[in-house]
């Protein structure tokens, strides 16, 4: 059974830094992505960064390259948002997705459409305000 536990949002002020964790678990297939998306009120979803776990390729929306990376540690299960230069228009519930695969996944393609994903974790929300 897949699990997905956000951690790390938070209240921050704008131009700050937070860090996002997923703790997952559960896979049974070779290959898995593991996304992050957000929502924010009178907003679609929209996916922000994604990762394949076993190369390590990324995706990352345009509105989001070069202010957040995305990254793992397979050793603890664990993959990583880090935020930096966060403005009011970040604020949202951030949900960590996940969706594996018998084939390698291409991220680039497939990161940012949550079709895709199958598994979600239960959101953490970050809000950004002074």
């Amino acid at each position: 059974q897949v699990q997905l536990v956000e951690s790390g949002g938070g209240l921050v002020q704008p131009g700050g830094s937070l860090r996002l964790s997923c703790a997952a678990s559960g896979f049974i297939l070779d290959y898995v992505a593991i996304g992050w998306f957000r929502h924010a009120p009178w907003k679609e979803r929209e996916g922000i960064s994604c990762i394949s776990v076993s190369d390590g390729s990324t995706y990352y929306r345009d509105s989001v390259k070069g202010r957040f990376t995305i990254s793992r540690d397979n050793a603890k299960n664990t993959v990583y948002l880090q935020m930096n230069s966060l403005s009011p228009e970040d604020t949202a519930v951030y949900y960590c997705a996940a969706y594996q695969s018998v084939h390698p996944i291409v991220v680039a393609t497939t990161g940012g459409d949550p079709d895709e994903f199958d598994y979600w974790g239960q959101g953490t929300q970050v809000t950004v305000s002074s």
